[in-house]
């Protein structure tokens, strides 16, 4: 047999290609990213101008109406304590992606609640997804921007919690006042949204390499970077002044406009609602040119303010006055919270954000829930005008320790 016959008759290599995943450019992901962010605030405030209409079609207590909407900042909170670092071990997209479909099956138990028990289920559920995602998402959205809009990035991170949940009142409001089906219609909406938003999620670059210690990063924890720790401390009581007055728009409003002023409306109350979070994305962009420290101390001087002339205008039953201390307030909202975040983010390395970022958010959404718990509970004993003048008050100290707090930072 010649030499050219063996050549012929050997085996041929079979060469195998894989194909690559296609993912989204860089920038076309950094906006989807930053649209599922909005969107997954979007679906948290919704409720929010629908829990009075279950309240008047299955007749439960008024209290029951602050624990659904603190159930979901203690299903977000749990989540952030036992997650919160996952995606800095398992890469952003595989917590992002499961988040995303809790958050789908939360919208579409909301669709399917026959009564406020399931509302409350879907309320847990919808906070375990958000807080799982939460960190995730700020720590992707920093990652993925493109270098120029780092500090854009930033400022997204900590105005679109704030408008999602504005908005999201806002546009259910419009469906009560508007449609005998505004359930259906807001969250069939949602559930969309948030299809659209895992499918970013799927075709976007992984931006953290996969690491051991996935069950270990389980154990309950918060995880403050040394570096952060000083900051972080100095940034607690402007969170807790910040957020409770977020919790006293999105928790209270609408029982205050309809028992208090005596309007039953949705879109006064979804109105309202929106004016508190709304004004605090805007602040969050239009203030992002100031330093970050002149950011926070605005914030909290804007969340003083905002609190003494709402307390007033409950006081004195005028509604208008409400509306120009929502959007004082909101200022302060916003400006604190983007502010808070600008400081700390710098402070933490890639593997630490998500860490660090869920122990932000662990402080926001305690001052978020508990608060508006004891207040529901106090509302049957000593009436709702007392309860919100008094729960006002308390803003107002804190504001003022958080003001001092910063003001102390600065000089040094």
């Amino acid at each position: 047999m010649s030499a050219a016959t063996n050549t012929c008759t050997a085996p041929i290599p079979v060469i195998r290609t894989v194909r690559a995943r296609r993912v989204l450019p860089p920038t076309a992901a950094f906006v989807g990213a930053a649209l599922g962010f909005a969107g997954i605030y979007l679906a948290s405030g919704a409720p929010t101008s629908l829990l009075v209409q279950y309240q008047a079609a299955w007749g439960f207590p008024e209290w029951m109406l602050t624990v659904a909407f603190a159930a979901y900042a203690f299903g977000l909170v749990a989540a952030l304590l036992v997650t919160g670092s996952l995606s800095d071990i398992l890469g952003r997209r595989p917590v992002l992606i499961a988040s995303l479909a809790g958050e789908l099956a939360a919208m579409l138990l909301f669709v399917f609640a026959p009564n406020i028990g399931w509302v409350i289920a879907a309320r847990i559920v919808q906070g375990v997804a958000t807080g799982a995602a939460t960190s995730a998402f700020t720590a992707t959205l920093g990652e993925l921007a493109p270098e120029r809009h780092k500090k854009l990035a930033a400022i997204i991170g900590g105005a679109a919690p704030a408008g999602g949940l504005g908005l999201g009142a806002l546009l259910s409001g419009i469906a009560v006042q508007f449609s005998s089906s505004a359930s259906v219609i807001v969250f069939v909406s949602l559930a969309v949204i948030m299809v659209l938003a895992g499918l970013v999620a799927v075709f976007s670059q992984e931006t953290v390499s996969r690491r051991g210690g996935a069950l270990r990063s389980l154990v309950p924890r918060v995880v403050v970077p040394r570096n952060a720790r000083r900051e972080f401390g100095s940034v607690i009581p402007v969170l807790l002044a910040s957020w409770m007055l977020a919790a006293l728009f999105l928790g209270l409003v609408p029982t205050i406009i309809r028992t208090i002023f005596g309007i039953d409306s949705g879109l006064v109350s979804g109105v309202t609602v929106f004016l508190e979070p709304g004004a605090a994305a805007l602040a969050g962009f239009v203030l992002g040119r100031f330093t970050s420290r002149s950011t926070v101390v605005v914030g909290g001087v804007s969340v003083l303010v905002g609190t003494a002339v709402i307390v007033g205008a409950i006081a004195l039953h005028l509604l208008p006055l409400v509306w120009v201390g929502a959007v004082i307030g909101g200022v302060g909202f916003g400006a604190s919270f983007s502010g808070s975040m600008r400081i700390l983010a710098p402070l933490a390395q890639p593997t630490e954000r998500a860490g660090l970022f869920a122990a932000v958010f662990l402080v926001a959404y305690l001052s978020f829930g508990v608060p508006a718990i004891v207040a529901g509970q106090l509302v049957g004993p000593v009436g709702l005008l007392a309860t919100v003048l008094g729960y006002g008050v308390v803003i107002l100290l804190i504001a003022v320790v958080a003001i001092l707090a910063q003001l102390r930072l600065a000089r040094s």
